[in-house]
């Protein structure tokens, strides 16, 4: 997003949305890959399945609350990105649990 200063205010703000809207469209376009997200899923299962066990329900339920908060605030993202649906929920998805690609 570079600009001349010396544009007009209205001309930047239409290239502005205009890469804005390419970028959303690139993203809808893309195929998601919830791979990772899902061995990120399953790594949280694991210690939320093991807090529980041993007891720790005060750890239970702050873990449990981070993801879930998250996990709205992605979904919200990707709402008011203009996705709507099942789209929606895989972008929230994978950006709740996708650092599960990092292993």
């Amino acid at each position: 997003m570079n600009f001349d200063e010396n544009e007009p205010q209205s001309v930047r703000d239409a290239r502005f949305a205009a890469e804005r809207a390419a970028g959303r469209a690139a993203r809808k376009a893309a195929s998601l890959d919830s791979r990772g997200a899902h061995l990120g899923a399953v790594i949280v299962t694991v210690a939320l399945v093991l807090l529980g066990w041993y007891g720790k329900l005060a750890a239970l339920g702050i873990v449990s609350g981070v993801f879930l908060l998250w996990f709205a605030a992605a979904l919200a993202w990707a709402y008011a990105d203009g996705d709507e649906g099942r789209h929606a929920l895989q972008r929230a998805y994978n950006v709740t649990f996708g650092w599960g690609d990092e292993f």
